[in-house]
């Protein structure tokens, strides 16, 4: 593949229309969740979620002009043990009192179908990094209980704690942490 066949699959995707209404969708935060896996010892995985999430999707004509925003409250933290998740909200680990949210901001959306990629800013506490997303778009439906259209996506990727300033417990938690988002957005009303 040449560069300028390069440039024209860019340039095609960034014009391709999307099959989404145009507008600010808002997250259905009933069918969303925004889970992580990080490995304990080595040799097994805890899993866990925050159940505190505020996200929004704003759509233009074309993926150049998606742009995708996510605020996490880190206390939300639930990893189905209490006296864990207190552990982890305190100084020596999340220090949710002087890193209370993650905030994600997309950079650029390219992709088309059902797979696209995100890119984007994950900010924890004062440290900022780039983090790309892998998106698997699942579809669009209307809700018979009120007709509102729904879309759903799933979104995978990876952080490494240690270049957030999370560098505490290495060799107990691993260094690597799996993020995977389910969510739900509505269709703007006006559409």
């Amino acid at each position: 593949m040449t560069t300028h066949d390069i440039a024209s699959t860019a340039a095609g995707t960034a014009a391709t229309a999307l099959p989404l209404a145009p507008g600010h969708w808002t997250l259905d935060p009933l069918h969303s969740a925004a889970n992580f896996t990080v490995r304990h010892l080595g040799i097994a995985k805890v899993r866990g979620r925050f159940t505190g999430v505020e996200a929004g999707l704003y759509v233009g004509r074309t993926a150049d002009e998606v742009r995708v925003t996510a605020t996490i409250d880190l206390a939300s933290i639930d990893t189905g043990n209490p006296d864990r998740d207190a552990h982890v909200r305190a100084s020596g680990l999340l220090d949710v009192e002087r890193r209370p949210t993650m905030v994600f901001r997309s950079t650029r959306v390219s992709g088309e179908g059902e797979d696209w990629t995100m890119e984007g800013e994950l900010t924890i506490g004062d440290v900022t990094r780039p983090v790309t997303l892998a998106v698997e778009f699942g579809g669009l439906v209307d809700v018979p209980m009120d007709g509102s259209r729904h879309a759903g996506f799933e979104a995978t990727g990876e952080i490494r704690r240690s270049e957030f300033g999370l560098d505490f417990a290495p060799g107990l938690l691993g260094e690597v942490v799996k993020i995977q988002l389910d969510m739900q957005f509505v269709e703007p009303k006006d559409a």
